[in-house]
């Protein structure tokens, strides 16, 4: 399994390119703020072709570079359906003050071919298969993607701003609820094995034994229904 990664433009976000190996199909998830060129370069450097642009969210430092991406390459994009108002419109994700700020003139578009994610479902892209787990909090329609274990590496979760390394996504933007992305965290993150590997949209790879054991925001939850396993 190849996976790459980056911080893309002024916020850092961690964008990913995922593949079973060099010189495949690949897979991009979450091209944000500026983040064309490192995906050329890594594409280029790992002889790679794209399929599809998954994103976690709508929050606009994730979905920023999505229409020139997917444009570029004529590849879909997918994002759960409660996000994706937030491709043309990624200012009702922030405070209006904010949006003003960061927006002026520029405008956003879908792209030409836009397909919509459901709990539970199993992604085959790229001769991989992603399983997606619904897991609003940070945004309504924010999700997970889940690469299976296999006999070289763990199970890994592309966790979006759902969960970090010592950290969870801030839930006071719009559409955000803190009780609901506690419950988010209890289903989608608890029930994994430790050893999963946590790819975050923000800051350093973790992984759920750590998270379980040193994070202030699981300490008082307890797993509960766990994410369908994609069998």
């Amino acid at each position: 399994m190849l996976v790459a990664g980056f911080p893309a433009g002024s916020f850092a976000t961690n964008c990913y390119i995922v593949a079973p190996a060099a010189g495949e199909e690949c897979v991009i998830i979450d091209p944000g703020q500026d983040a064309e060129s490192g995906v050329d370069e890594l594409l280029r450097e790992h002889r790679l072709k794209p399929v599809a642009v998954i994103l976690t969210h709508g929050h606009i430092d994730h979905i920023w570079s999505v229409a020139p991406v997917c444009g570029a390459r004529d590849v879909p994009a997918f994002i759960h359906p409660d996000d994706r108002g937030l491709l043309t419109d990624p200012a009702r994700g922030l405070s209006l003050s904010v949006g003003q700020q960061l927006f002026g003139g520029i405008t956003f578009s879908e792209p030409d071919d836009v397909r919509e994610l459901s709990d539970g479902a199993v992604l085959e892209l790229a001769g991989m298969e992603l399983t997606i787990d619904h897991a609003p909090g940070h945004t309504p329609g924010s999700v997970t993607f889940r690469l299976p274990e296999t006999a070289a590496t763990p199970e890994v979760l592309f966790s979006g701003d759902l969960l970090f390394a010592g950290s969870i996504g801030r839930t006071d933007l719009p559409g955000g609820d803190h009780p609901t992305i506690l419950r988010s965290l209890a289903r989608v993150c608890l029930p994994l094995p430790d050893e999963t590997a946590v790819l975050p949209g923000h800051g350093p790879q973790t992984s759920i034994g750590r998270e379980r054991a040193t994070n202030p925001y699981l300490a008082d939850l307890a797993p509960s229904r766990g994410p369908e396993r994609g069998l």
